[in-house]
């Protein structure tokens, strides 16, 4: 699959993934005004155009990137495995998403809701399932 940003100075080319899975914890929220509906690519990514990536460090064990012309999110990468997570948005051109997971389901606002039936884990299931030892 290949993405890019808004104003074409970085692309992203990833393995096809079928599917895109949602994140509702606050720093995604913050991150992009809503939940980020992200494709796990692992960390077979291919960037083009890096001298246009600015990278965030969010937290101890992942970055944030985005594109330092037009502002579009590339990428959130778990530093541990270095597995990108790429907004689903950057695939513009004939691909189809199953929408398959939601994560900090717990943390989810009132105000949106998805009719999708997903797998849902709370807060408190993601940190067991996918935090770095000793960080919880």
């Amino acid at each position: 699959m290949e993405g890019k940003c808004l104003c074409g100075a970085i692309t992203v080319t990833t393995p096809d993934k079928p599917h895109v899975d949602a994140c509702h914890c606050g720093m995604c929220r913050r991150w992009g005004g809503g939940p980020a509906l992200m494709v796990v690519c692992g960390s077979n990514v291919q960037i083009d155009g890096t001298e246009n990536v600015k990278a965030y460090r969010s937290s101890e064990w992942a970055e944030r990137a985005f594109c330092s012309e037009c502002g579009t999110h590339l990428y959130y990468k778990f530093l541990p495995t270095g597995d990108y997570f790429v907004p689903a948005g950057l695939f513009q051109d004939g691909v189809e998403f199953e929408f398959t997971e939601q994560i900090f389901i717990d943390r989810k606002p009132a105000y949106y809701d998805f009719a999708n039936q997903t797998v849902n884990l709370t807060e408190a299931e993601v940190f067991a399932k996918f935090a770095p030892s000793g960080n919880s």
